[in-house]
C-alpha cells in the first residue's frame, strides 16, 4: 500500500492533528449558522490557498455538507497543476493520501473506470507536490464520515474531457463533486473584486468560459460548469472575497470563491424551453403577472430576513408561475443609494429560487459593500427586475452599435475576452448619452472608459421591474 504523504502541512495549514482538527472545526462552526438549514449540494467549486487567507471562504461551502455527512461515500476532487505539466487529467499512483488527520484511501474501482478513458493518465510526479488538492482533505475530514477519494490533477485538458470524466463519476447521492480553484491572482484589491464578480457571474450563468486569468482551475471549473448546464443543477454563490479581505495586505491579492450547485428537478417535468416560453411567451415579453411583485418583493425581503435571522411577512410562493424557469436582479437601495445588486444573466432555475438567492447575495455577497446588518434590514428598499431572454447585437462597429442602444429600455452586457459586465435599464437614469454610459460599463468590466475592439460583444435585455416604494409591495 503505498501512500502520499503531506506536501504543505505546515505551510498552507497546521501540521500537527490536534491543532489542524481545532482550526477546521473552528472554520466549519463559524460558518454553520449561515449553513443551518440548506440544503446539501452535488458539487462545490472552493479555494485551495493557505488556511489564514483562504480558509473561510472554503469552509462557508463545507459547512453545507452537514446534512450529508454519513450519506457520502465517495469524493471526487479535481484541482489545477502548478507544478508538473501535463496533458489530461492525472491520478496518483499512491493507494491512499495522508494528512496529519490520517489516511483517505483511493477508490480503487473508480480508478479502474477511469484508467479506460484517454485524456486520463497516472503520474506520481504530478501530485506529489500539488497542493491545490491536499488543502481540501482537512476539510472533507472533518466535515464527512468514512469515504473514499477519486482525486484528479488537471492539465492542459479541454472542458469536455473533464466534463466526460464528471459524467463517469457523477453516481448518486453518495458521490460529491469537489472543484479546487483560486479566482484572480495578483491584482490590486480593487481590480481583483472587478474580475471576480465577472468571473462568478459566469460561473452562475453556468458559463464554461472561465480563463486561467481568471481562475487557476479554470479547467476543472469549466468542465463542472457545462455538466452542471447539461445536467439542470442549480448554482449558488455562497462567498466571494480575497486575501485582503482576509489576511493579507491589499496592494497585491489572490481572489477566492465558494460556490455550490444542487440537482432539483424540473417541476412538473417542465423542460427548460417550455418553462422560458411559458415565462416570456413567444415574443420574448414577460407573461408573468403585471402585478407579479406583490408575490416577488415579499419573497426577496423574506429570503434576507431568514439569512438575517430577522422577523418578516411569510410570502405567498402558490404561484404556478415563479416554478418557470427565469432569470433575475434585486436590487437594493437605503436612502437613495445602492446597497447592492446582484443578479443572473441566463435563465437556469425557478424564477422564486432565482430571487430568493440574488435577494441573499445582494444582501450579504456584494463585494462592493458589506454584509447587510440587522440594524438596516427595516430602512433598505427592495426592487426586483425579471429579466427578457438577452438578445446579441449585431453592428458593424463602436458607432453603428451605440447608435443601435435605446436608452432607458435596453440592459447592456458588455464582453471581451473574461472581461464581462451588465448594467440594467434602471441605470441609464444616471447618465446623460450613450458614450457616458458605455464608459461606464466599460469601467466596471474592468476596462478603459473609451476601450474598443472588433472582438467586442454587446447583447441587451429589456425587464419588467416592481420596486417597493413605487407601492407594488
Amino acid at each position: 500500500m503505498t501512500v502520499r504523504a503531506p506536501a504543505v502541512a505546515g505551510t498552507f495549514y497546521p501540521g500537527t492533528a490536534p491543532e489542524l482538527a481545532q482550526v477546521v472545526s473552528a472554520l466549519l462552526n463559524d460558518a454553520a449558522s449561515s449553513a443551518r438549514g440548506k440544503d446539501a449540494p452535488k458539487a462545490i467549486i472552493a479555494p485551495h490557498a493557505g488556511y489564514i487567507y483562504s480558509g473561510p471562504v472554503a469552509a462557508a461551502v463545507y459547512a453545507r455538507l452537514a446534512p450529508v455527512r454519513g450519506i457520502i461515500k465517495r469524493v471526487v476532487l479535481l484541482g489545477p497543476v502548478h507544478r508538473v505539466p501535463i496533458r489530461g487529467l492525472a491520478l496518483p499512483a499512491a493507494q491512499e493520501l495522508a494528512t496529519p488527520l490520517g489516511n483517505i484511501r483511493v477508490d480503487a474501482v473508480a480508478v479502474a473506470t477511469l484508467k479506460k478513458l484517454p485524456q486520463v493518465t497516472v503520474s506520481a510526479a504530478a501530485h506529489v507536490q500539488e497542493h491545490s488538492l491536499e488543502v481540501h482533505l482537512p476539510f472533507l475530514q472533518q466535515a464527512l464520515d468514512e469515504f473514499t477519494l477519486v482525486p484528479l490533477a488537471v492539465g492542459d485538458a479541454s472542458a469536455a474531457e473533464v466534463a466526460q470524466v464528471l459524467d463517469v463519476l457523477w453516481g448518486g447521492a453518495e458521490t460529491l463533486i469537489v472543484i479546487s480553484s483560486d479566482l484572480s491572482h495578483y491584482l490590486s484589491y480593487g481590480d481583483a473584486q472587478a474580475v471576480d464578480r465577472v468571473t462568478a457571474q459566469a460561473i452562475i450563468d453556468l458559463r464554461p468560459s472561465v480563463s486561467h486569468e481568471q481562475a487557476c482551475g479554470g479547467t476543472p471549473v469549466n468542465g463542472l460548469l457545462q455538466t452542471a448546464r447539461t445536467r439542470g443543477l442549480a448554482p449558488e454563490l455562497i462567498d466571494l472575497r480575497n486575501s485582503g479581505d482576509t489576511a493579507g495586505d491589499r496592494n497585491r491579492v489572490v481572489g477566492y470563491g465558494a460556490f455550490a450547485f444542487y440537482e432539483k428537478p424540473a417541476p412538473r417535468e417542465m423542460s427548460a424551453e417550455a418553462a422560458r416560453a411559458a415565462l416570456y411567451g413567444n415574443q420574448g415579453a414577460a407573461t408573468i403577472p403585471t402585478d407579479a411583485g406583490h408575490v416577488l418583493l415579499p419573497l426577496a425581503r423574506a429570503a434576507i430576513a431568514a439569512e438575517l435571522g430577522v422577523r418578516a411577512a411569510c410570502p405567498d410562493e402558490s404561484a404556478p408561475w415563479l416554478q418557470t424557469t427565469g432569470a433575475s436582479f434585486v436590487t437594493l437601495s437605503q436612502s437613495g443609494q445602492l446597497r447592492g445588486c446582484m443578479g443572473t444573466l441566463e435563465a437556469n432555475r425557478a424564477l422564486g429560487v432565482d430571487v430568493k438567492a440574488n435577494a441573499i447575495a445582494a444582501a450579504l455577497r456584494d463585494p462592493r459593500f458589506k454584509p447587510l446588518t440587522t440594524a438596516e434590514f427595516d430602512a433598505i428598499c427592495v426592487e426586483v427586475s425579471v429579466l427578457s431572454p438577452v438578445e446579441p447585437m449585431q453592428y458593424r462597429d463602436e458607432a453603428d452599435a451605440f447608435a443601435q442602444l435605446r436608452p432607458g429600455i435596453d440592459g447592456v452586457i458588455f464582453h471581451y475576452g473574461y472581461h464581462r459586465s451588465t448594467f440594467l435599464p434602471q441605470v441609464w437614469k444616471d447618465f446623460s448619452d450613450v458614450q457616458l454610459f458605455m464608459g461606464h460599463l466599460r469601467h466596471k468590466a474592468g476596462l478603459p472608459p473609451d476601450f474598443w475592439d472588433p472582438e467586442v460583444k454587446l447583447s441587451r435585455y429589456t425587464v419588467t421591474k416592481w420596486r417597493e416604494d413605487d407601492g407594488a409591495s
